[in-house]
């Protein structure tokens, strides 16, 4: 099942650890065992922004692009002032967006408490 395309994991056995998963292919119900010492699980990201919308600016997924990003998609509203955005700065001049809701982020908690950190910074 070299070919499988968004496998469903179906089941995970083992004594007192992860040994193997049992994955089934989406498209033909085939199931395969794999050997597995570990299993991470993602459960996908949906932000919750289009409440945003009408203030910044958003990616065709919702996400809040910052930074150059954002200069490359509304460099209009930095001439003004004479600089480019600061690096989580959004589309907004002096609202920074931070953590899963950043387009391009890596999707951590670790990530969103530093780049939290930097945001501050930015402000002083």
């Amino acid at each position: 099942m070299d070919h499988l395309r968004r496998p469903d994991t179906q089941e995970v056995t083992g004594e007192d650890r992860v040994e193997a998963l049992v994955v089934q292919d989406n498209r033909t119900r085939e199931q395969e065992v794999l050997a597995a010492r570990a299993l991470f699980i993602f459960i996908g990201a949906r932000p919750a922004t289009s409440w945003l919308a009408a203030a910044v600016t958003l990616d065709r997924r919702g996400f809040i692009p910052t930074g150059q990003d954002v200069d490359h998609l509304a460099a209009d509203l930095w001439k003004p002032l004479g600089r480019a955005p600061l690096a989580l700065e959004t589309g907004l001049p002096g609202v920074f967006a931070v953590g899963d809701v950043r387009s391009g982020s890596v999707k951590r908690v670790a990530s969103a408490v530093g780049e939290g950190a930097m945001a501050i910074d930015a402000r002083r």
